[in-house]
């Protein structure tokens, strides 16, 4: 039975992964989650230093293939080694995480409806968008707080990369998705989501008691 693939996009800070643990809460049994971030590439060449500086807000800093090939593993009915991204070092860490095939499968990230062959994986295609200030908040507290960064660091990042990648590679793809939502706590929007998850389960479920 192939799963159900929901992407979830939006700008830093904007309440992606509020939305996708709901989904994920909702349906706890059905559901595994991928990060597009941890198919960041490995940088293991280049210095620290040299690796702070490099724009993580472009499509060419993920391993879009490989995830790809893990998606068609998924679907499979295949488990994969998910990489494990360390945002400290900037760098893909030597761990990995195991994803198991499940009936429904989020991948989250900034880009993620900006690949067209991502896109033409999804059934249900998600934009999260929210006030550019309060991202940067959130994106503050969040790097401070859960990934060890210092201030400075993360207001150079967003002046120089992800703001001017926001608006080049993100946004747009607001435009490509099926449901855009104002917030990761929209209630209506969760509502919608959930339904269409649920309806597309019961029906590969009658299918599956049909044959």
């Amino acid at each position: 039975m192939k799963p159900i693939i929901i992407g979830i996009a939006g700008g830093t800070g904007s309440g992606k992964s509020t939305f996708t643990n709901k989904i994920r809460d909702a349906f706890p049994q059905d559901t595994s989650v991928i990060y597009y971030d941890n198919y960041y590439k490995a940088q293991d060449s280049m210095p620290f230093e040299q690796r702070k500086l490099q724009n993580y807000d472009h499509p060419d800093a993920l391993e879009t293939d490989l995830l790809l090939e893990h998606l068609k593993k998924l679907q499979a009915g295949e488990e994969v080694a998910c990489p494990i991204y360390d945002y400290t070092m900037h760098n893909r860490s030597d761990r990995v995480e195991i994803i198991k095939p499940n009936p429904v499968i989020i991948i989250e990230g900034i880009l993620v409806l900006q690949d067209e062959r991502l896109r033409n994986q999804m059934d249900i295609k998600v934009y999260v968008d929210a006030d550019a200030d309060e991202r940067i908040l959130r994106r503050v507290i969040r790097d401070v707080q859960e990934r060890g960064r210092d201030l400075q660091g993360i207001v150079d990042q967003y002046l120089t990369t992800v703001k001017p990648m926001h608006y080049i590679y993100v946004e747009p793809t607001r435009a490509l998705a099926d449901v855009v939502l104002n917030s990761g706590m929209n209630d209506v929007a969760f509502d919608v989501v959930s339904a269409k998850i649920r309806s597309i389960l019961n029906k590969n479920e009658a299918s599956l008691h049909h044959e």
